[in-house]
């Protein structure tokens, strides 16, 4: 079915009309609640940074608590308003939603609007609109500031929402009503494989930790240098301006950065970031398996092992321990060749290692791989939300403005 006829189906003919957000409800501006006001419990409260950090389009709980005194001069929330969120250092956070859904009153405070909707709009409806492409062109019009990104209360009261036969109410709530419930179906199936995977991320790291925790008395611990092969002098970068495109991988610290048109390495090999605010933040592995024919620049260490089952297990040994100790700089993180040879690996026979090693490889197929397991699946579902989202929320508009 097309788009056209799909939403033609949807309104049956209903006129649609945009409407400014100023139109639809009363926009409150936030002000106060720095994160040292937070207790343990009290009345629930919502930080704007936590908008597009932990929660989703809508919460009936909050994670945050302040004192009734300190409740008393900030903002209230009542079920069923919107907060904004108004400022961020990134242009995508401003404007994002959370319904909130919760039975007891809770506050807000600066840098976020409460949005609370009149009986022409539902919250969820328009937390839905905040996602499309419409709206993120609509709110660029207004953003102000470079470094810290700011939409006004103001300014947002301008932005256009399609309302679906604004002259009859109940039946345009009926319309929303319908959209919100399509696309909360999609939301939940994502959330429940998303929620699947964080437990078997879990699962993972916890057999993982207990397969590569020994006694020091049961293992023989050595160095790494001992254990590979250093290919650190055979790295040559190439700038940006010299490299000649090809579909050979150029790596660097974190992985491909890009591809060229010839190698240096050609074979099964070990990365290992040397520097990089990675190394602290952990954000991606800081080792990491290639093969083939590759090139390597000197932001990465080149180790090779006699064995698939000897790389791999450094690998993963490596992903699991801290490596705070080995590395220098605090502004511009390192970890040196000398400390890198340094590390002390517990070793086992290497029948363990296999062990271990098939163990674990089964696991990270099933939680970590991009092609395979519950990551491609929360992938396609996520694709599948957007098109219905887009489907659904594909209003038609006024003949000024579309032209």
């Amino acid at each position: 079915m097309s788009r056209v006829s799909f939403l033609e189906k949807l309104l049956d003919g209903a006129e649609v009309e945009w409407l400014p957000l100023g139109n639809l409800g009363e926009l409150v501006r936030g002000s106060g609640l720095p994160k040292t006001d937070f207790t343990e419990t009290g009345v629930p409260a919502i930080h704007y940074g936590q908008i597009y950090t932990f929660y989703g389009l809508s919460t009936t709980s909050t994670i945050s608590f302040v004192s009734p005194e300190t409740a008393e001069n900030l903002k209230k929330v009542n079920k069923g308003d919107v907060i904004i969120t108004n400022t961020s250092e990134n242009f995508e956070d401003v404007g994002t939603p959370v319904v909130y859904f919760g039975e007891k009153q809770a506050v807000t405070g600066g840098h976020a609007t409460i949005f609370k909707p009149n009986d022409m709009i539902s919250g969820m409806y328009f937390a839905y609109f905040t996602q499309t492409s419409e709206f993120s062109s609509a709110k660029r019009k207004y953003a102000k500031g470079a470094k810290v990104i700011d939409v006004s209360a103001k300014d947002m009261a301008k932005i256009k929402i399609p309302i679906p036969c604004p002259n009859d109410p109940r039946k345009s709530l009926k319309i929303q009503a319908e959209i919100v419930r399509i696309l909360d179906t999609f939301t939940a199936l994502t959330a429940e494989l998303t929620a699947e995977l964080s437990a078997r991320k879990k699962q993972y790291n916890y057999y993982r930790d207990q397969l590569l925790t020994f006694p020091d008395d049961d293992v023989v611990w050595k160095p790494l240098g001992e254990l590979a092969e250093n290919l650190d002098s055979k790295r040559k970068p190439i700038t940006s301006g010299l490299r000649e495109a090809g579909d050979i991988p150029y790596y660097g610290a974190s992985g491909v950065v890009d591809y060229v048109k010839d190698y240096i390495f050609d074979g099964d090999l070990l990365l290992i970031s040397e520097d990089g605010a990675n190394l602290l933040a952990r954000n991606t592995p800081i080792a990491f398996s290639i093969s083939g024919k590759s090139w390597v620049n000197n932001h990465a260490h080149v180790l090779k092992f006699e064995t698939y089952a000897e790389r791999k297990y450094i690998e993963y040994y490596l992903n699991s321990i801290d490596l705070t100790p080995y590395i220098s700089g605090a502004a511009q993180p390192k970890l040196n060749k000398k400390n890198l040879n340094s590390i002390k690996i517990p070793t086992p026979s290497l029948d363990e290692k296999k062990r271990i090693v098939d163990i674990l490889d089964k696991f990270d197929a099933l939680t970590n791989s991009i092609s395979d397991g519950l990551p491609r699946e929360i992938e396609l579902r996520n694709k599948q939300y957007e098109y219905y989202r887009d489907l659904l929320l594909n209003f038609p508009k006024p003949m000024e403005e579309a032209a």
